[in-house]
């Protein structure tokens, strides 16, 4: 299946049925008067999440979203029947943008799996509305409301507990394949990766989600490679995991070039907790791995981790890290979900 996390579309909802004029005609009975029925309401649009998907492809083949409109009045005061609701599955993680792509509508998780986004038009009403003494015989009936209509923009942002980061070729792929069931495309040159990935990674009795991204690199955020359009799958992350080429002279300065795009990007990425670790110990020389990994902890200011992703080494570690910033976040958003039900 194809990996799409941007797509426009159109939407509709169903307009509402026509009035009805009607008058009662029945042998011997006399002054049947009015008895036009309402009309039924139009179907609503209905956003929804849907459990196992995690692209936006379907809508690349269908743009145009139109809910059923209720049908008209008839006579004896019958009601005509509302329009069935049509519901869009989308993936978890889904934000849905009006057509300026910055005013935020909804955001389907698992907090929030259903939003109606628009409801359909009331029913024009009957002819038996109208009638009084002084008008016995109304012949008006008033035309169904018009449905709700929107071009808006659908926004994938993948819900992981932690992202990987990193330059093209640093062994982010290969570490994902090492930890988890997943199989991502592993080759000798750079932007193997195109699309985000996902992995389930089991370490103790505990089970987390690590995303991979395509990698940076320098002015990706200018546009430069892939650009950083696929940092938005991490922004829900707890915690990065930055991997560094352990092979590569100048290891400080590609820890740079990543941090500074973090700040370029925004929304908070270069602010999350980062653990970093050089891979590919098992190409390189423990005495030159050692010395490169006290320069970057004193540069960056936190621990560095030695791995291989081929051989293993040091990964547990790593998972070991990871699971401990993850749980604390999980732990404050209890806190915080606690506080904002509290009722004194």
């Amino acid at each position: 299946m194809k990996f799409l996390d941007q797509a426009k579309i159109f939407v509709r909802s169903g307009d509402g049925g026509n009035g009805c004029v009607s008058f009662r005609r029945e042998k011997y009975v006399e002054f049947g008067g009015p008895d036009g029925g309402d009309g039924g309401r139009g179907g609503d649009i209905v956003f929804e999440l849907a459990e196992g998907l995690n692209t936006l492809i379907d809508f690349r083949y269908k743009q145009h979203f139109k809910a059923p409109r209720g049908e008209n009045g008839m006579g004896r005061n019958r009601t005509g029947a509302s329009g069935n609701v049509l519901i869009i599955k989308v993936p978890e993680g889904t934000q849905i943008y009006e057509e300026d792509q910055e005013t935020l509508i909804a955001d389907i998780t698992s907090e929030t799996p259903r939003t109606i986004l628009c409801r359909g038009g009331h029913g024009g009403r009957g002819n038996t509305h109208f009638k009084s003494s002084r008008n016995q015989a109304p012949r008006r009936a008033d035309p169904g409301e018009a449905g709700e209509e929107y071009w808006l923009w659908l926004r994938l942002k993948l819900i992981a507990d932690a992202g990987l980061i990193g330059l093209p070729n640093a062994g982010k792929s290969t570490f994902l394949s090492a930890v988890s069931r997943a199989k991502p495309k592993i080759a000798d040159y750079p932007f193997t990766t195109l699309t985000p990935g996902l992995g389930v990674i089991r370490y103790d009795d505990v089970e987390f989600v690590l995303a991979d991204i395509p990698g940076l690199i320098k002015g990706a955020h200018g546009g430069a490679g892939l650009g950083d359009r696929f940092l938005g799958h991490v922004e829900r992350c707890a915690v990065l995991l930055h991997i560094i080429d352990g092979m590569e002279d100048d290891i400080t300065d590609r820890w740079r070039t990543i941090r500074e795009e973090l700040k370029s990007y925004g929304n908070g990425l270069a602010e999350k907790p980062e653990i970093i670790a050089l891979n590919k110990s098992d190409a390189i020389g423990s005495t030159e791995m050692e010395l490169k990994r006290r320069n970057l902890e004193t540069i960056s200011g936190s621990d560095v981790f030695v791995i291989s992703g081929v051989s293993r080494e040091g990964t547990h570690g790593v998972l070991s890290k990871l699971w401990i910033e993850i749980a604390r976040h999980r732990t404050d958003i209890k806190k915080s979900d606690c506080k904002a039900g509290y009722q004194p």
